[in-house]
């Protein structure tokens, strides 16, 4: 049980209840049993913030909804996702994480009934950040499939995320087919003056600064460094193109 202290020794609440909770205790249950899993895991209810083993769980699920989108789980896919949990948890972390995963995918899931109940749980920046991690994952191998990109999209509508927000999340994985990515990040215009670049940068490091998701534990912080990076990038882009100091 130790060995899965970074998935639910963050603290698990609103994760134990609703659909989510059915998919979630099913999983930890097949592999501890169900009554270590309930004496062994702390819970947090009614503190107003997003719980570190919340947020994972939720990710988790999310990943499972992704992966499923196209009716059917690879090898490949795994290897993916794998790699992935690698960079953004470590080795154990990701070890713990796909046993979880596995026996998630084995489930019958409602995406809308678990992205529902993830949505009215978790505050907007933890919402943002799941999007990001999960756009990290359908970009991984370097292709775009339709199918985890329609999920992604329609995760967002029930996430009540903003269609800026969401480009902007989405910007950096297109950049090779999209030339003014640099702007949908920074959420302008091309049109937009030098002055009103540098004011939306401002605004984006704010929204996007790791200590955003704080709460959420250094691997999410770490992964959240990320997008922190990637606004920095848009922002130097439209610097050189534009020739300004």
């Amino acid at each position: 049980m130790a060995n899965f202290a970074k998935w639910i020794g963050g603290g698990l609440g609103f994760v134990l209840g609703g659909p989510v909770g059915a998919l979630v205790g099913f999983a930890l249950g097949s592999m501890f049993g169900n009554t270590e899993v309930l004496t062994s895991t702390t819970t947090t209810h009614g503190t107003g913030r997003t719980a570190e083993g919340d947020f994972k769980m939720s990710l988790l699920v999310l990943i499972a909804c992704i992966m499923k989108a196209d009716g059917r789980v690879d090898k490949a896919e795994l290897a993916v996702v794998k790699k992935f949990l690698v960079a953004n948890f470590g080795e154990q972390g990701a070890l713990d994480a796909l046993q979880i995963l596995k026996k998630l995918l084995d489930q019958n899931i409602n995406e809308t009934e678990v992205a529902t109940q993830i949505g009215q749980n978790l505050n907007y920046s933890s919402k943002l950040e799941l999007l990001h991690l999960l756009f990290q994952i359908a970009y991984a191998d370097g292709k775009v499939v339709a199918s985890e990109l329609n999920t992604i999209q329609r995760i967002a509508t029930i996430f009540r995320i903003d269609r800026l927000d969401f480009e902007s999340v989405k910007a950096p994985y297109i950049k090779q087919m999209d030339r003014d990515w640099a702007y949908k990040a920074l959420e302008i215009e091309p049109t937009a003056t030098n002055d009103e670049i540098k004011k939306a940068y401002r605004k984006m490091a704010m929204k996007y600064h790791p200590d955003k998701v704080n709460e959420l534990g250094e691997d999410v912080k770490k992964s959240a460094t990320e997008k922190f990076r990637s606004i920095n990038e848009a922002y130097e882009s439209l610097k050189k193109q534009r020739g300004m100091n």
